[in-house]
């Protein structure tokens, strides 16, 4: 057996990608009658490979998407990847390749989708369309603070197995080893792509990608993956698709967000996620975005939460340098578990330098993909103070955000 690759040297500077597979033939579906294949199944307005899409692109640190077709609906990928990305603009790049008789070969030819530079690479199905970016985040974080080459999120299973053959059993296993695992799983490029290398030269048939990457004998670890992220396989599965009734939602909330920070030597200076280079650095010991610092504390005003420096304070190593869309995406979550509903996001931005306006639209387009909003519910404003104080000056950048939301009425919402 070949030696395991050993994990980049900086895992922090990952530049992970996704490959979505949309390639196969949904046999279970066809039986039963329905004739568009699940991974072009219309919800929510878009097809299902989107959703999952649009996940990776929310995700902070994610840097493009290849999605897998199979190779007679290829042209009816490409043609709606298109015209998508015309509507959506999801920020990151988002290629198409064609799909193999297997699985473990739409896999492979994804990775050979990628750019060169990508080191990290997450496998997702897109009949998995209710996964969120909480899970990827999870995910990537395993990956980059332990040891692990591969990560897969499970869940306990909860009935008793059996191993069956020909209707007789032959042994029960201890289910509370057992996991029941899901997609995405994410992976160091490099080790994904010599286990398929020896899938295919030694003819191996797998069902998951990390099955492939374990008879390497390397290290997979499991974190605790998500009950709604169900994969869409049987006709009665289709119901998941149906609109959900939403509750009643009737009291209004806002929250309020400001930060500060220095120039001076230090980190680039970065806003709404988006990069200006040549603009003065920061002081800081995260990333130092000003602005998205604004707005996670709006996002915890709404509940009642306090501010960022109580859930990730600077004393701590794990944050240093952390990109804040990483934060901010933690406190999205928060948001989901107290049952709030973003409504609107109003941003200002007050300094001297740099000159704003001309990135105004990017960073306005970044925070609604971040927080999976509309476009016209981000606005994004850009102000001096005409010479005063310290940001008149040139010593530093202040940023302000408000954020409104409607929160259910009744004893849950004494909880937040």
């Amino acid at each position: 057996m070949p030696p395991i690759p050993l994990r980049p040297p900086n895992t922090s500077t990952l530049h992970p990608w996704a490959v979505v597979l949309a390639a196969g033939k949904s046999s279970r579906l066809g039986e039963a009658g329905v004739e568009t294949r699940k991974q072009f199944l219309q919800w929510q307005g878009v097809p299902l490979f989107w959703h999952s899409v649009r996940v990776f692109a929310r995700t902070a640190g994610l840097r493009g998407v290849v999605v897998v077709f199979p190779a007679e609906e290829l042209a009816t990928g490409e043609a709606w990847v298109r015209r998508l990305i015309d509507a959506e603009q999801p920020g990151i790049p988002v290629t198409v390749v064609q799909g193999g008789t297997l699985r473990q070969d739409s896999v492979r030819h994804g990775l050979a989708g990628l750019p060169r530079e990508c080191d990290v690479v997450f496998v997702h199905d897109a009949a998995r369309p209710f996964v969120r970016p909480a899970l990827v985040v999870r995910l990537l974080t395993e990956l980059r603070d332990t040891s692990a080459v591969g990560v897969v999120p499970g869940l306990p299973v909860t009935d008793t197995v059996k191993q069956v053959h020909e209707g007789r059993v032959l042994s029960t296993p201890d289910r509370a080893s057992l996991q029941a695992v899901q997609t995405p799983q994410v992976f160091l490029r490099v080790l994904l792509e010599k286990a398929h290398q020896h899938c295919r030269q030694y003819g191996w048939t797998v069902t998951d990608d990390a099955s492939v990457v374990e008879r390497l004998g390397a290290e997979v670890r499991v974190v605790p993956g998500d009950v709604g992220n169900i994969k869409i396989t049987h006709p009665d599965d289709l119901n998941l698709l149906k609109e959900l009734t939403v509750p009643a939602i009737s009291v209004p909330c806002v929250g309020f967000g400001y930060d500060v920070h220095r120039f001076g030597p230090g980190r680039p200076l970065r806003l709404g996620g988006v990069p200006f280079p040549g603009a003065p650095e920061i002081i800081a010991h995260s990333d130092g975005d000003v602005l998205l610092h604004a707005l996670a504390d709006a996002l915890l005003g709404c509940l009642g939460k306090g501010d960022i420096g109580e859930l990730f304070p600077d004393s701590d190593a794990r944050y240093a340098g952390i990109d804040s869309a990483v934060l901010v995406s933690e406190v999205l979550e928060l948001v989901r578990r107290g049952g709030l509903q973003l409504t609107h996001v109003d941003l200002t931005i007050v300094a001297q330098v740099p000159k704003v306006a001309p990135r105004r639209e990017e960073i306005r387009r970044n925070v609604a993909r971040l927080l999976e909003l509309e476009y016209g519910q981000i606005g994004v404003k850009a102000s001096t103070e005409e010479g005063l104080g310290f940001t008149g000056a040139k010593q530093g950048i202040k940023a302000m955000a408000v954020v409104t939301a409607m929160r259910p009425s009744g004893p849950k919402n004494a909880e937040h």
